[in-house]
C-alpha cells in the first residue's frame, strides 16, 4: 500500500507541474497571438500605442515569477511589431516602472525599441533604473518626473555567503566538480581571490557594455556616461542636467512631444491604453 500511495503522489505532482507549465506556455502564446495576429491595439480613435515596462526584466517567463510583475523581450517585440503593422498607430510610448533585470534581456528590448520604425518615447514613472534605464535609453525621447528615480548604471552579482551558517548548523559542503572554477560563486563555499578576480573582471566588462549602450543611445561620450556609472540612482531633475533624460513631466509632456514629432495638434494625439487579453494571477 505505501508503494501505491507514493506512486499516486508522484503522478499527482507531475500532473500539477504539467498543468502549470502548459498554462504559462498558453499565456505566452495567446499574448503573442493577440498582438501579432489580431492587431487590436487601436480602437479606431487612438493613435499612440502604450506599452508598460513594469517589474523585473527577464529573458523568459518561468514558474517562480508567475505571481510577480515582469516583462520579456518576446512580449515587447510582439507589441512593437503589431503597432508598426497597424496603419492607425503613429507612435509608441513605453511607460517604465522597472528597477532592472538581466543585462541581455534589457539590451534586447532597448535595441528593439531603438530599431522601431515608429517614433518612440519612454515615460519613466517612479523608477527607471539599471536595466529599466537601459531600456528607456532605446527610445527617441525620455521623459521623467522630477521625483522619478533614474540611472543606476552598473551591475551586481552579490550573494550571501552561507559558510558560517553551515558551520553552526553542522553542515559540510562537499565540492564535486569537473573544472577548477565550476563551483565558483556557490554560497556554500568561501570565494577565493582568484574567483573574485574572475567575477569582478566579468562585472567590469558588462558595466562597460552598459555604458557604451547608453552613450550611443543618448548621443553622449563614453567617458561622460562612465562618470555616472557608479551604480547610484538620481532624481529626475538631476537626470535632466546629466542628459540622461530629455524633459521633465508626465503624459501631458509626452503628448506635446508626439504632437511636435508628428506635426499634429495635441488634441489629435490620443493614447491607446494597454489592455492585455490575459493577466497572470
Amino acid at each position: 500500500m505505501p508503494v501505491i500511495s507514493f506512486k499516486r503522489e508522484v503522478l499527482s505532482l507531475l500532473l500539477k507541474m504539467t498543468v502549470i507549465v502548459l498554462t504559462i506556455v498558453v499565456i505566452v502564446v495567446i499574448v503573442n497571438f493577440s498582438y501579432s495576429s489580431l492587431g487590436t491595439i487601436s480602437d479606431g480613435e487612438c493613435n499612440i500605442a502604450v506599452m508598460p515596462i513594469e517589474g523585473t526584466i527577464l529573458p523568459f517567463t518561468n514558474v517562480t515569477t508567475a505571481e510577480e510583475l515582469f516583462v520579456t523581450p518576446t512580449i515587447v517585440r510582439s507589441f512593437i511589431k503589431t503597432a508598426e503593422e497597424e496603419s492607425g498607430i503613429l507612435g509608441i510610448m513605453f511607460e517604465i516602472n522597472s528597477p532592472g533585470g538581466t543585462p541581455v534581456a534589457s539590451e534586447t528590448i532597448a535595441t528593439d525599441i531603438k530599431n522601431s520604425t515608429l517614433p518612440t518615447l519612454a515615460l519613466i514613472g517612479d523608477i527607471g533604473a539599471s536595466g529599466g534605464y537601459m531600456v528607456a535609453s532605446g527610445a527617441n525621447t525620455i521623459i521623467a518626473s522630477k521625483m522619478s528615480v533614474v540611472g543606476g548604471i552598473g551591475v551586481t552579482m552579490s550573494y550571501l555567503d552561507e559558510t558560517e551558517k553551515n558551520k553552526k548548523d553542522g553542515l559540510t559542503f562537499v565540492s564535486l566538480s569537473a573544472g577548477k572554477y565550476k563551483d565558483a560563486g556557490n554560497p556554500n563555499k568561501t570565494l577565493t581571490e582568484e574567483e573574485r578576480a574572475i567575477f569582478e573582471n566579468d562585472l567590469m566588462s558588462v558595466r562597460d557594455s552598459f555604458v557604451e549602450i547608453v552613450a550611443q543611445n543618448r548621443h553622449l561620450t563614453f567617458d561622460a556616461v562612465l562618470s555616472l556609472a557608479d551604480g547610484s540612482t538620481m532624481m529626475g531633475s538631476r537626470a535632466l542636467e546629466m542628459k540622461l533624460v530629455d524633459r521633465l513631466g508626465n503624459r501631458a509632456e509626452a503628448k506635446q512631444v508626439f504632437a511636435e514629432k508628428l506635426g499634429k495638434p495635441e488634441a489629435e494625439i490620443v493614447f491607446c491604453e494597454y489592455s492585455p487579453l490575459f493577466k497572470i494571477i
